[in-house]
């Protein structure tokens, strides 16, 4: 097996492994759209025979190929937890170097362009550096291999085949603060098809099939993608309201916490029982506006936590719906990592913090 296909199977067999050392993924939530440019370094392809009317014959000779440019332009979705796919279309442009066998070359001219499609998986990790996020992915697809006029001055090859394919993908992304859901990235891709391609010549009045084979693709490649619906900021905080002299004081708030496990958004049965006691309190006393409020500890990136906190706050209210509360009476908000109930430095597990405050009015 080649050094680069034995690097693509470690990178693929090794991903899985890597997810329960990161601390935590930096989610990309929903659909988003991906571009991609960069330089393409292409593999030599094994010429395997040719054939012609009078037989076929045996070569050991390789074509090799000019460094070119690639392109790619992705739709995906991420699920929130550092997992995503998405299907890729891509393109790339190389020009014919020269034809190398039994120790004589021959410069030859012409192209080899592909095109196709690849279905990726990637995972997105949280390095615990803001403006960083590594990733790395896996693909499968299928590429068409076309040659144009490739070859020498009276026997040019033409044809385009198509072969199944495979790559390895290992990036960097950089989000940028200035623009929500928009992030620059930085990425090495091995790309390989598989199988055998035929390519059709006329050499004076003869047909000629040139049998070629697989080849191989290392690519570096710059880009952007732009998550299509991020999360919105959290609102300002409005300011109250002055409290006409007259007025009588009004009544307390009532207030229930509900606290989650660590990076975690569902309800325990404890908290099941908590928002349903609020719920019933809601129903038996005058309640104008439920306020549901999510938080997270300090442990990682902020603009995860406050990604968190809304899930949180989201599930708690549609507990309450569940329990009889209108969906009309009820205000969801999420504070991330702001507002903690135990003052803590940065980086800390602090179990009182992770929760939803339920505030009756």
């Amino acid at each position: 097996m080649k050094l680069r296909t034995t690097l693509l199977a470690a990178t693929i067999i090794a991903a899985p492994a890597l997810v329960p050392a990161a601390a935590m993924a930096q989610p990309v939530t929903g659909p988003y759209v991906s571009l991609g440019l960069g330089y393409n370094i292409m593999g030599s392809r094994k010429v395997k025979s040719i054939s012609t009317p009078y037989g076929d014959f045996a070569s050991g000779a390789r074509t090799l190929f000019h460094n070119g440019f690639t392109g790619e332009a992705s739709v995906g979705y991420g699920f929130g937890n550092g997992f995503r796919v998405e299907l890729e279309g891509d393109y790339f442009h190389n020009q014919a170097a020269k034809v190398d066998g039994n120790g004589a070359q021959a410069v030859v001219s012409g192209t080899e362009q592909k095109y196709g499609f690849m279905a990726n998986a990637l995972y997105d990790f949280d390095v615990g550096v803001p403006y960083v996020y590594p990733y790395v992915g896996a693909g499968v697809g299928y590429q068409w291999l076309q040659w144009r006029n490739a070859g020498v001055t009276g026997a040019r090859f033409n044809g385009t085949p198509g072969a199944f394919a495979y790559q390895a993908i290992a990036g960097l992304a950089f989000p940028i603060p200035a623009a929500p859901g928009l992030s620059a990235t930085v990425e090495y891709r091995y790309m390989r098809t598989m199988g055998s391609d035929n390519y059709r010549a006329t050499v004076g009045a003869t047909p000629v099939t040139m049998k070629v084979g697989d080849e191989g693709n290392n690519m570096l490649m710059v880009g952007l993608r732009y998550e299509l619906f991020p999360p919105a900021p959290p609102a300002p905080a409005a300011a109250p309201a002055p409290t006409p002299v007259a007025a009588p004081a009004p009544a307390p708030a009532r207030t229930y916490l509900v606290f989650f496990n660590w990076d975690k958004a569902n309800l325990t049965p404890r908290a099941q029982q908590i928002v349903s006691e609020a719920a019933k309190a809601s129903q038996t006393t005058k309640v104008t506006r439920l306020n549901v409020n999510g938080y997270t500890d300090t442990s990682g990136a902020p603009a995860y936590n406050m990604k968190l906190s809304l899930r949180r706050a989201h599930n708690v209210a549609a507990q309450l719906v569940a329990d009889g509360v209108s969906k009309n009476d009820i205000v969801i908000k999420g504070y991330g990592e702001t507002h903690l109930l135990v003052p803590t430095g940065p980086n800390v597990r602090e179990p009182q913090n992770r929760r939803v405050e339920i505030i009756l009015h």
